[in-house]
């Protein structure tokens, strides 16, 4: 089988935060977005008590995750799913609770090395983009079937591009003459729309637009707002979830989604917590950790990355919050006398 084809951004420190929950023989780890295994592989190595359950919507990532990963037997699961279905999943493995839950967000390096998925636009390729592409509708369909007013907004939200506006009725008027159905074509306009100042700055001019475009044709913030409260709701007592964004989008929900079940729902000048309204999780993580410039300069995707993590403290439902509260400097005790502490 062929090496690898890259090690996955903060890999080490990945797994340290994932560690603790996964100490007690048959703990199970969720890997929602499996890719081509790396950290499913890395635990699996380092924390022999644990098994994985790895889920990606990708056919061509679980056949390489499952080779890859043969050689744990059945310590390693891959399911065909999208993420938000985590808890059809857990039902159908038999699974009441995890031990831990973790998402790597974004496009993977395989996905982006197949030119024939049409991720990325350093060379011509179909304008595909569908993270399984046995379904749905591809970015070229958006691109030759989407209103002006509905590309300005893809681009716009999706992509925080400045010349959304712009673009879109570039793309109407070039597609009136032929479709769309390669890169190539694609990246030719955004050329030719983005002023040349623009294009200096903030990497490749292409890089907003075909992020925009993969993020509407696989749903994945959608996805990801979804499976958020599902994951929080799957780890009991001791259990972790983490993530790893990428872009602004991404970790603005990360951080609103963990900020909702670690925050205090209560009036600030109560100078008591009732019993029973600590928040479920602790953060594990102060704030948005970063990858470090050695790793950066080694890799260069760990650039835009935002880890963050925590943990479940009690149980209880972790709910959306009302965003009242404030932050819980106050312990409310592990409740699972399973004495883990933080990473």
């Amino acid at each position: 089988m062929p090496a690898p084809l890259h090690v996955p951004v903060m890999l080490d420190r990945v797994v340290a935060l994932l560690a603790p929950a996964l100490e007690q023989e048959g703990a199970v780890l969720v890997d929602c977005t499996l890719g081509l295994g790396g950290h499913s592989e890395a635990v699996l190595e380092r924390c022999p008590a644990a098994r994985v359950v790895g889920i990606d919507r990708d056919p061509e990532a679980q056949r390489r995750a499952g080779e890859r990963l043969a050689r744990f037997g059945d310590r390693f699961t891959g399911v065909h799913a999208v993420y938000d279905e985590i808890p059809d999943v857990l039902a159908g493995l038999g699974l009441d609770h995890v031990d831990a839950v973790l998402f790597d967000l974004g496009v993977s390096s395989m996905q982006l090395d197949l030119r024939e998925r049409g991720f990325a636009y350093a060379e011509d390729a179909p304008l595909d983009m569908r993270m399984d592409g046995s379904r749905g509708r591809t970015a070229a369909d958006v691109l030759n079937t989407a209103e002006p007013a509905e590309l300005t907004r893809i681009l716009r939200d999706y992509g925080e591009e400045k010349f959304a506006r712009k673009i879109a009725a570039a793309v109407v008027r070039e597609r009136e003459k032929a479709p769309f159905t390669t890169s190539g074509r694609l990246v030719e306009l955004l050329y030719a729309e983005i002023p040349a100042p623009a294009r200096r700055t903030g990497g490749h001019p292409a890089k907003r637009t075909f992020q925009a475009l993969r993020i509407e044709v696989n749903d994945e913030l959608e996805v990801l707002r979804r499976a958020l409260p599902a994951a929080l709701r799957a780890v009991g007592v001791g259990g972790r979830v983490v993530v790893e964004a990428y872009h602004s989008l991404e970790d603005r929900m990360v951080k609103q989604a963990f900020a909702a079940v670690t925050t205090l729902d209560v009036p600030d000048d109560l100078p008591f917590v009732p019993a029973g309204s600590e928040p479920p999780f602790r953060s594990v993580t102060r704030g948005a950790e970063k990858a470090t410039e050695a790793e950066i300069a080694e890799n260069p995707r760990a650039a835009s990355v935002r880890l963050r993590a925590v943990e479940r403290v009690r149980d209880g439902e972790a709910g959306a919050g009302s965003g009242r509260g404030r932050a819980s400097g106050r312990g409310s005790g592990r409740g699972s006398g399973r004495g883990k502490g933080a990473a």
